[in-house]
């Protein structure tokens, strides 16, 4: 039966992002000699094979053994919508950089196939497509050209690129003579400045020094605000969750999991410490999950909340809350700790603190009470909890992870009191006019 539309109707928005099947497989050589060799027993197997097949067979093997092939992407499928944001998330060697560099165009897909519409600025290795010889100021123009910007409008834009990358002098100046950061700020400067439609983001929010990487994060939210679609691609749980309303995990160069950041984020979370409780040589190490994260047999998050008014309060600002945390920790952890973080509804850490906990318990429950005044913005938090065995603070492994179950809200609006999530004590002055 033909699909009916009503009248009127209007038809979907094309997406601007579509993946469809995505493959990519590598020849790995084993040596100089087989990219030569290897083709070329291939090539003799396929002419004798009419005439001595069991020679051509066996020839033909150690030929493939001398080019084993490597799959970096299988069979991804995906589509992002105009204006929508999708973070890719994954251990290292999942597939994230293969992928958004076919999305990007740099590589092609050995199958399926990719639609992008509209201008895309790739932020992928910054800095890579300069040529060093040339100035900052010739990169740019040549970069402008390449993706149609006329020189008319690019005049008007190029004092905003190169104050924003602040590089002073050195624009004028061939790119082999710049820092790596250098490199990197006018790069991004150049990407972020040109209109993209779509913007794909690979671990480039990190560049140049903390006061770039703040100004480098407003100019991307300032940009998502205006419409433009993001494919984000990173290790940053907390930008994924920033700037992102979906997240794929990618795992082995397949998609497992489509969701929102903070599941698939949790998700994530779950796989990374299940791995490295392998380690352990007892059984007990093995993670289950839960309603709002993870535990294991080692150490367990029995129950937690704010007493009286259960696992969501409310509160006025500075007033005091007080939450409590039942827990059980077997004898095996030698080190046990609880992590209480505060986090606001991006996912950021507002506060938090680490409380080692008591040893030789047996499992025995034990109850954390941890008070603290709401000297907070208005809005909602949550509380994230983490039972970890921490010898050092370079060596804590996760044992039980809740995050999602406890929050609080703030009522009052305090921004004749403060600017931003919470007061920091400021001795203000303001000298009378001369």
């Amino acid at each position: 039966m033909p699909t009916m539309t009503s009248v009127g109707a209007r038809p979907a928005a094309p997406a601007a992002i579509r993946v469809e099947g995505i493959g990519k497989t590598y020849t790995l050589w084993s040596s100089p000699g087989a990219r030569l060799l290897a083709p070329a027993g291939v090539r003799l197997a396929a002419l004798l094979r009419p005439l001595a097949p069991r020679w051509a067979t066996a020839l033909e093997a150690a030929a493939h053994r001398h080019m084993p092939r490597f799959t970096a992407l299988d069979g991804v499928s995906f589509e992002v919508m105009p204006g929508d944001s999708v973070a890719v998330i994954g251990l290292n060697g999942s597939g994230k950089s293969t992928l958004l560099q076919i999305v990007a165009g740099v590589l092609a897909p050995t199958t399926g196939q990719v639609q992008v519409r509209g201008r895309v600025a790739a932020l992928l290795e910054l800095g890579s497509g300069f040529n060093p010889e040339m100035t900052g100021r010739e990169n740019v123009q040549i970069y402008a050209a390449i993706l149609g910007i006329p020189p008319a409008r690019l005049e008007g834009l190029m004092q905003a690129i190169l104050d924003f990358a602040d590089i002073g002098e050195y624009v004028d100046r061939p790119v082999k003579t710049y820092s790596s950061g250098m490199a990197l700020r006018l790069a991004f400067s150049v990407q972020v400045h040109l209109d993209p439609d779509v913007l794909i983001v690979d671990e480039a929010l990190a560049v140049g020094d903390a006061q770039f990487q703040a100004k480098a994060m407003a100019k991307v939210d300032e940009i998502l605000a205006r419409g433009t679609t993001l494919l984000f691609v990173g290790h940053d749980l907390a930008a994924a969750r920033a700037f992102c309303r979906r997240a794929l995990l990618l795992e082995k160069g397949r998609v497992v999991l489509e969701g929102t950041p903070e599941d698939v984020s949790t998700e994530y979370l779950y796989r990374i410490h299940q791995h490295a409780l392998t380690a352990r040589s007892d059984e007990a190490a093995v993670l289950r999950r839960s309603s709002h994260g993870y535990g294991s047999d080692l150490a367990r998050i029995l129950d937690a909340g704010f007493g009286a008014a259960g696992e969501h309060a409310s509160a006025r600002f500075e007033e005091r809350l007080e939450a409590r945390v039942r827990v059980a920790i077997e004898d095996d952890v030698a080190h046990p700790a609880l992590i209480f973080d505060i986090l606001d509804t991006k996912g950021l850490q507002v506060s938090g603190r680490r409380i080692p906990l008591a040893t030789g318990t047996g499992g025995a429950p034990q109850e954390v009470s941890i008070a603290f005044p709401a000297s907070l913005q208005r809005g909602i938090y949550r509380v994230r909890l983490r039972l970890v065995d921490a010898p050092s603070l370079d060596r804590t492994t996760i044992l039980a992870r809740q995050e999602g179950g406890v929050s609080f809200e703030v009522l009052d609006d305090s921004r004749e009191r403060f600017t931003g999530l919470f007061p920091l004590p400021m001795d203000v002055r303001v000298a009378p006019p001369a």
